[in-house]
């Protein structure tokens, strides 16, 4: 298949070497011929390296790699038969490049935004075929991460799904369907990671460090939500908290933290930056976390209880099959565990009774607890 890729940043150059990988011919469109230079050395250096860790044949790395070809002008993707969107998270801009690939491509072209977290439907309404539009989100980085969130619009024609999913599974990824809600699985569900995690900590109830160990000792997360949000950057995460809490019409339990926002302003985003939640300045002296077990256990309850409560409404509105909800979090996040399986574990009662536990010391609606819960406890 002949496809197209609009922006070469990390993003949309990762899914251009997943495509390419999978034998499709790839064109790269970018307004600006010095991020296409650098995504076209970054490219070759990927496949170098697989080359050298004995993942791909020379012969092979130079197939992939000659799959690709970039253009500066839309026009060169006027061939495709798939294009896939990858540019910056604003609804304005999406829309506007909707309409004008719109105009270049065949009328049996199918247009897919990567978006993480804006409506498939609002970026569709750009269209005068909206019924070819659907959302195919990848995890950065596309090459090593298996999950591919698929989501179709109210307007996308019946079928479409079905063969997206199709191409994905051929592309080596695992395809997930989610309706188009604000987060969709991935990013809706693991709010509360983050965001209780944070709550814990303005309360004073422990510091990052014992945080982030309770999250890696007690929960067997592979990084604590302040190390992952530092990793992440404040830039992305907390606009995605902030994007999916206006979505939801300002709903409590997706209320973003204004300690977030402050290290947002401030420029502290993280690594990037040097300093985020943690201080990663050379001779810093890192936090040591406090090793009371119990303390620990407690935060972990906690978080996980939050996180459950969130896949099992997930499931209560329809947002996904089970089967989906647990895929998207084991490896779309690298979960230890899926969250359904999880409370199945510690049992639904013990769940519900730590969240109604929760909500009568707060009476705030962010604890509330999901009927599909309460059904299972009946």
């Amino acid at each position: 298949m002949k496809t197209g890729i609009i922006g070469s940043g990390a993003m949309g150059s990762g899914i251009a070497q997943v495509l390419a990988s999978a034998g499709h011919e790839v064109v790269i469109f970018d307004s600006n011929p010095a991020a296409l230079s650098k995504s076209e050395s970054s490219l070759k250096s990927s496949f170098e390296k697989l080359t050298e860790k004995g993942k791909l044949t020379s012969e092979q790395s130079l197939q992939y790699f000659s799959n690709i070809k970039y253009a500066d002008n839309i026009e060169g993707l006027k061939e495709a038969e798939l294009v896939i969107e990858a540019i910056v998270e604003d609804l304005g801009v999406k829309q506007q490049v909707f309409k004008n690939i719109e105009a270049m491509v065949s009328a049996d072209c199918i247009i897919a935004t990567n978006t993480s977290s804006l409506s498939i439907a609002s970026i569709a309404a750009a269209c005068t075929k909206p019924e070819r539009v659907i959302g195919i989100h990848f995890f950065n980085p596309a090459p090593l991460m298996a999950l591919v969130e698929i989501i179709p619009a109210v307007q996308t024609r019946n079928g479409l799904t079905e063969e997206v999913k199709a191409w994905v599974s051929s592309w080596g990824k695992l395809p997930v369907i989610t309706k188009d809600t604000p987060g969709f699985i991935v990013n809706r569900v693991a709010r509360p990671f983050y965001s209780e995690a944070i709550r814990l900590y303005e309360e004073g109830v422990a510091d990052c460090a014992t945080i982030d160990a309770a999250m890696t000792t007690i929960g067997g997360f592979k990084m604590g939500p302040f190390t992952l949000m530092d990793f992440i950057g404040h830039d992305v995460n907390y606009r995605v908290t902030e994007s999916v809490f206006s979505s939801f019409f300002y709903d409590p339990r997706f209320k973003p933290s204004l300690s977030q926002k402050r290290l947002f302003e401030a420029g502290y985003l993280g690594r990037k930056t040097g300093r985020g939640f943690y201080n990663y300045a050379e001779g810093t002296e890192q936090i040591k976390p406090n090793e009371d077990k119990t303390l620990q256990q407690k935060i972990a309850n906690r978080i996980l209880v939050m996180l459950i409560n969130e896949a099992a409404d997930a499931l209560f509105l329809n947002i996904a099959s089970r089967e989906d909800l647990e895929t998207a979090m084991t490896k779309g996040v690298n979960y230890p565990k899926g969250l359904m399986a999880w409370g199945e574990e510690i049992g639904w009662k013990n769940i519900l009774n730590q969240l109604d536990e929760l909500y009568h010391y707060y009476h705030e609606d962010r604890y509330r607890a999901s009927p599909w819960i309460r059904n299972q406890v009946k």
